[in-house]
């Protein structure tokens, strides 16, 4: 995995080094980089899913107090599986182990070259069995560059596995595997209700397959923290001390009603001085999960619509931060725009870097997530009314949104 510190120190600001957890031989994680956004936005509550006969589904029930774990974990230790990421081995020479110590390379007599090799192993959880297919959710960066996929149960056994679709902007994929297979499914819950000090569990499988169906605990430290990934993606996670480690990416963070409320995904191993960091670890909010899987389900790809800004939500920002992010506004609440892409649907429809968005189709914003919640229940080429703060004055501008 990539443990490289991707932070500096600037202007006032830590930025930190996040890494995606997948447990590798030869590599296989990606890094991120924030914390850009010091901003601690509640999930939208407006949040829909669509729900059909072949669909995940997010459960009504919810759970707030702790109490003993186990029974949580057995609502989902058999629906939590390893993912195994195979690649080919290169026909040029390399500097493995395996070479280094002789051994794995003389199979039918050598020509074991551009043979199927675990590269990397991340976690999984099934969370729903549909027709002949049960349902596997993981991160994208666990398959990512896969030649082959298979998966470990928690019974032993390995099965192959197919990729129906993937998504680099939430990290997030969607395997199958024969329905015979499935024995135990989870149940989502609903992540908009987390709160604070909520006890979970994370269950996965940190250092890979060897260390299968492991199980840690913790509490929720934060229910909604903005990211932005190396790549300019924002998001908001789920911010948990519960213990993660490499393999554990694409695993259940688990509550004490046995629910899944989200995916773990990436953790901050360092300071950009080199300070250990422990127990911060992220993971996706199930709500974002269920939208994602059943159009992964469906489609096979997610297409946003999107603005062609970089935004920051200012609740939570302290003010002496304000300064250093050159952020002239006054406004406690809002979405501040630091950047519009040349060409973009924000610039052909006047926006200005500087303006603060207040709404979005007349409905109030006013963090990152509740912004993509609108825009992404819209179609590309839908115009939508954006409502700004500019020096004190309202304005609406109209963009026609435009593909991601």
């Amino acid at each position: 995995m990539d443990n490289r510190n991707s932070g500096r120190k600037q202007n006032g600001l830590v930025k930190t080094a996040i890494v995606g957890v997948v447990a590798g031989l030869l590599g296989g994680g990606v890094s991120y980089v924030a914390l850009d956004q010091i901003n601690n936005a509640n999930i939208n509550n407006d949040a829909q899913t669509t729900i059909t006969s072949n669909s995940a589904k997010t459960s009504e029930k919810s759970a707030k107090t702790s109490g003993t774990m186990t029974p949580a974990y057995n609502d989902v230790k058999g629906a939590v599986v390893s993912v195994i990421n195979l690649k080919r081995q290169s026909n040029t020479s390399s500097n493995s182990l395996f070479d280094i110590f002789g051994e794995g390379q003389d199979d039918d007599n050598g020509k074991s070259k551009g043979k199927l090799q675990t590269y990397s192993e991340g976690s999984g959880v099934i969370y729903m069995k549909s027709g002949n297919k049960g349902y596997i959710v993981t991160n994208n960066h666990v398959v990512s560059g896969s030649d082959k996929v298979q998966v470990m149960l928690s019974n032993g056994k390995t099965v192959n596995a197919k990729i129906v679709g993937t998504d680099a902007t939430t990290d997030l994929a969607v395997l199958a595997i024969d329905a015979g297979y499935v024995t135990q499914t989870a149940e989502f819950g609903d992540s908009k209700s987390l709160q604070a000090g909520q006890t979970v569990i994370a269950v996965g499988s940190p250092l890979g397959s060897e260390y299968a169906s492991t199980v840690t605990q913790g509490i929720i430290s934060a229910p909604a923290r903005s990211l932005t990934s190396s790549s300019g993606n924002q998001q908001t996670v789920i911010q948990t001390d519960a213990a993660i480690n490499p393999g554990n990416s694409g695993g259940a963070l688990v509550n004490s009603a046995g629910q899944v409320i989200g995916i773990n995904s990436m953790k901050l191993s360092q300071s950009s001085d080199g300070t250990s960091v422990e127990g911060m670890g992220f993971a996706i909010p199930s709500n974002e999960v269920v939208n994602i899987v059943n159009q992964l389900v469906k489609k096979g790809k997610i297409v946003r619509p999107q603005l062609g800004v970089k935004v920051i939500a200012l609740q939570g920002i302290p003010s002496s931060y304000r300064k250093n992010l050159n952020i002239k506004s006054n406004l406690k609440s809002g979405i501040y725009v630091a950047s519009v892409n040349k060409n973009s649907a924000a610039a052909a429809a006047g926006m200005k870097t500087g303006d603060v968005i207040i709404k979005v189709d007349y409905k109030s914003v006013s963090d990152v997530a509740s912004l993509h919640t609108i825009l992404y229940n819209h179609k590309i080429g839908d115009t939508v009314t954006l409502t700004v703060n500019r020096s004190g004055k309202e304005l609406d501008l109209h963009a026609k949104l435009e593909a991601n």
